[in-house]
Parts: structure tokens; C-alpha cells; sequence
């Protein structure tokens, strides 16, 4: 278990590497609203950001929001990949986060049993 000084290093580490607010690169969006926080948002934040390290995707760019408005669906996690619509996967679980990093987020192939919806922009 990470305790908090390592999870705070490695968001320095992140941050750093990454400036999270470019618009360009691959995205994943975790809702941290009290309803996320409350069903395991962090814990999931947590397990994003362990994979992205351990994969050493330096262009994955990881942001948090507020509610998203499906707090049934809680944990919801966004993947938004450049020229390609938004997708939104619920009731997320830290052991579900390596496959949508490995499948999504690198391959570019949607988790269907996983995705609840899409936002085209």
C-alpha cells in the first residue's frame, strides 16, 4: 500500500512530465465528486496512475473532475483520445483500470462490456 508521501511524490513526478491542463494527447478523466470519492474514485485514481507509470506513458495526460452526473454509474472514468469521441466507462474497479489503460488508452480499442456512453464533440 503507497502512503500518502508516495502518492503526492508521484503526482510531482506527473505533473512534471506532463502539463495536465494541454489539450493535445490522451486523456483519462476520473470523477472525483463526493459520490466518486464515496463508491472508490481514489482508489482507482490511484491504480491509473500506478499503470501509467509502470508503462511509462509519458503522453497519457490524467485529470480529475467534480460529478459527472451518473452517480449510480460511480466510479465513472473518461478516456478521450484525440479525433476520436469521448467514452465513458462505469462502475469502474482498480482491477479493471490495466485493461482499459492496456486496451483503450494504448490500443485504442473500447472495452464494451465496461463503456456506458459516448460523447461525440
Amino acid at each position: 500500500m503507497k502512503t500518502i508521501e508516495d502518492l503526492k511524490r508521484l503526482r510531482e513526478q506527473l505533473k512534471t512530465k506532463n502539463n495536465l491542463r494541454h489539450d493535445g494527447g490522451i486523456q483519462v478523466i476520473i470523477g472525483m465528486g463526493t459520490c466518486g470519492i464515496a463508491a472508490g474514485a481514489r482508489k482507482v485514481l490511484t491504480a491509473v496512475l500506478d499503470e501509467i507509470a509502470k508503462r511509462k506513458l509519458e503522453d497519457v495526460k490524467v485529470r480529475q473532475t467534480g460529478c459527472i452526473g451518473m452517480c449510480e454509474q460511480e466510479v465513472l472514468l473518461d478516456v478521450v483520445r484525440p479525433g476520436e469521441p469521448r467514452i465513458t466507462y462505469g462502475k469502474v474497479t482498480p482491477a479493471d483500470v490495466p485493461k482499459i489503460i492496456a486496451e483503450h488508452v494504448v490500443n485504442g480499442r473500447i472495452i464494451q462490456e465496461l463503456a456506458i456512453g459516448k460523447i461525440i464533440e
